[in-house]
């Protein structure tokens, strides 16, 4: 056991030598070699989403924990609970006039618990809501989602207001964290239930975002036209690629601190 630990230990302290260009090579290689191993193990790739979403919710109920038990929301981003709550209301209108079925269930589940994030956050536990850090402004990322979902959306049957509301929950779930990473980096320190919350969302989404690449791969490329034609079909395989990129940084850097045996997470300038 121990000489597990220090194989790791050499090869995180072999990776925080390497050049940033170089850790990104190698973040891409081992994303393939993940995908591979996936591909092997996983028989139904359908499972894979099923255990995003099982992640995700663990995720929550770590959050919760936090609210509860804790009696505090610091480290918190409020502005990105604010987003999810956003697209996700806006996935469940689309669900239920287009393709409703058990992930509007889950949706809705989802939905209502992070309505009570914010609830907390803004009244329950506003004392110790870090207002200040959290300063990126929403609609840096809503308005440019918005616009996008005007000119690339599915090109299906549904009502063209509907097809363009759910490009715009596609794309805006895929930037929703950038809030909370940017709390974090402000603060620089990360206490350890935080942590592991943004440390399920970053698996979670690589799940789905393992899931759609495989469903492409199997369907020899059909699934991508089967979403419809143009830019669209694309755009989507791209958001779950991004939402998944823009967690990695902050993955390694937890599985950093959790090998090191450090309770708290630090994290360096330019994370983010």
């Amino acid at each position: 056991m121990r000489g597990g630990k220090k194989s790791i230990h050499a090869i995180i302290t072999w990776m925080r030598r390497q050049p940033p260009k170089a850790k990104a090579f190698i973040a891409v290689v081992s994303s393939m070699a993940a995908l591979v191993l996936l591909r092997i193990i996983v028989h139904d790739h359908d499972n894979l989403f099923v255990a995003a979403e099982a992640v995700h919710s663990l995720g929550i109920s770590v959050l919760i924990y936090k609210l509860i038990k804790e009696k505090t929301c610091a480290g918190l981003s409020l502005k990105s609970q604010e987003l999810t709550a956003l697209f996700l209301a806006v996935r469940l209108y689309c669900s239920f006039v287009m393709e409703y079925d058990i992930h509007t269930l889950l949706d809705l589940a989802t939905f209502a618990t992070t309505l009570w994030v914010i609830y907390m956050i803004r009244f329950k536990l506003r004392s110790s809501y870090m207002q200040e850090k959290d300063n990126f402004a929403i609609y840096h990322v809503a308005i440019p989602c918005a616009v996008l979902a005007l000119f690339i959306h599915p090109s299906t049957s549904h009502h063209l207001l509907n097809r363009i509301f759910w490009a715009f929950c596609v794309y805006l779930e895929a930037v929703s964290v950038l809030p909370q990473l940017r709390v974090m980096q402000n603060t620089k320190i990360v206490e350890p239930f935080t942590a592991h919350y943004v440390f399920a969302l970053g698996v979670a989404r690589f799940l789905s975002c393992a899931h759609w690449v495989l469903q492409v791969l199997d369907s020899r490329g059909h699934l991508l036209v089967a979403l419809g034609y143009g830019l669209w079909p694309s755009m989507v395989l791209i958001s779950e690629i991004v939402q998944t990129f823009i967690l990695a940084d902050f993955c390694y850097y937890y599985v950093q601190s959790v090998f090191g045996g450090q309770l708290v997470l630090r994290l360096p300038s330019g994370v983010v």
